[in-house]
């Protein structure tokens, strides 16, 4: 069997570039305190207005001194200084050393004017104001020199990035109250079926609850965007027609899942041609076949089929990135690894597959996968249970145990 069961699908690649260049990203600049920036794109560069460190201070507790004080100084003849002040963090020495002379600074302390070099106080012997140096320091030994981790004038952040815990105080450091940032996007959901039931209210025969809502929009808090939930709408036409019109109104992204196959009560194509235009409709992507993509005249469009793990897989692997471009982040391609397979894995030629797995490390050190165990599209536990995809391509068949196979770990977004 070859790639011709695959008639008619867009492989998963060519819709991946087709969403890259079909978006932009729509999000107006903000000015927000920086306590306020976790989790926003910056929208510009963020460049450091001071040297950081802003001055040459000491790394160690010990003695400011002349390196060239020092250079005879050994063992068997240690060399004297005397120390005439001191220098602490937030109350440096205000005199200008002279030869012969130390200082006592700790850590974090301006260096005194002249000083060079630093011996740490375990080198050390202090008798009152005299201190003992038996071996010769290298030049600038324990100084932090100013500007040593960022230049004034130098790029820090780039504009695009999204801010981190680890960016907050490093921004901080640089004295920056204020940042320019990217808006969220804001981003309707809407759950599509007579079947589904909301949480707490007791099920019908031949009900399910709704579940999709909650990954979507869970996985979605990752991203730091306003979320719109329009709940449930139930297989009508005209009402189905109106949350996607109300929904165009309000977001910049309009997400659905369910009513994008090819049954009769499955509407949401036939408004979305309705009301704006199909990007492309079924892809070669296992899970995840019927994957609409469009645009409304306000809003892109993502309607992601209505299995569960269809849904995520299609969300995480081709809506997120879109989000994240349309929301002015920079992206960069997902980190897949190569890996060894514990288990066979069945495979038709014809689709990209997604098969939920855990990687781990065995005892000899190599990297190994195993499958979470049924791929059913509506088999959620298969998620849960996991911590990777097994990315088997498109014109792969079976795999045997022990066979290579490229494996990509769920990022934070997943984890």
């Amino acid at each position: 069997m070859g790639c011709c069961d695959a008639k008619g699908l867009m492989p998963l690649e060519q819709a991946l570039s087709k969403l890259q260049t079909s978006v932009n990203n729509v999000c107006e600049s903000i000015t927000l305190a920086l306590s306020d920036g976790l989790g926003f794109a910056l929208a510009q560069d963020i460049q450091s207005p001071i040297n950081v460190p802003p001055f040459n201070n000491s790394a160690m507790d010990g003695y400011a001194m002349l390196q060239a004080d020092l250079l005879d100084a050994t063992p068997e003849t240690p060399i004297t200084l005397t120390m005439v002040g001191r220098s602490f963090a937030g109350a440096p020495y205000s005199g200008e050393l002279k030869s012969g002379q130390c200082i006592r600074i700790m850590t974090g302390a301006v260096m005194p004017n002249c000083a060079d070099t630093i011996v740490m106080q375990e080198n050390t012997v202090a008798e009152g104001d005299q201190i003992r140096f038996s071996k010769k320091p290298k030049f600038a030994d324990n100084v932090r020199q100013a500007g040593e981790d960022l230049q004034q004038g130098q790029t820090v952040l780039k504009a695009g990035h999204k801010l981190t815990p680890r960016d907050i105080p490093l921004i901080a450091s640089l004295g920056i109250a204020e940042i320019c940032v990217f808006r969220k996007l804001k981003v309707a959901v809407i759950s599509s079926g007579d079947e589904l039931t909301n949480l707490g209210q007791p099920l019908s025969e031949g009900d399910i609850y709704d579940s999709n809502r909650y990954s979507i929009i869970a996985l979605l808090s990752r991203l730091n965007v306003e979320v719109i939930d329009f709940g449930i709408i139930v297989d009508d036409l005209d009402l189905i027609r109106e949350a996607i019109r109300s929904a165009d109104e309000q977001a910049d992204v309009v997400i659905t899942s369910g009513g994008v196959s090819v049954g009769e009560a499955d509407f949401i194509k036939d408004v979305l041609s309705e009301l704006g235009e199909i990007g492309f409709w079924k892809l070669a992507i296992k899970p995840g076949k019927p994957f609409a993509f469009g645009k409304l005249p306000s809003s892109v469009f993502f309607g992601l089929p209505g299995n569960p793990v269809s849904a995520m897989v299609t969300l995480y692997q081709l809506a997120v990135p879109a989000m994240a471009i349309m929301a002015g982040l920079n992206t960069a391609p997902a980190i897949r690894f190569n890996a060894v397979t514990t288990d066979k894995l069945k495979k038709s030629p014809g689709r990209t597959d997604f098969q939920r797995a855990v990687y781990s490390v065995n005892k000899d050190g190599q990297l190994v996968v195993s499958t979470t165990g049924s791929q059913g599209s509506g088999v959620f536990s298969s998620m849960s249970q996991s911590n990777c995809f097994i990315v088997l391509e498109q014109d792969r068949g079976n795999v045997e145990i022990g066979e290579t196979v490229s494996i990509e770990p769920y990022s934070a977004l997943m984890d």
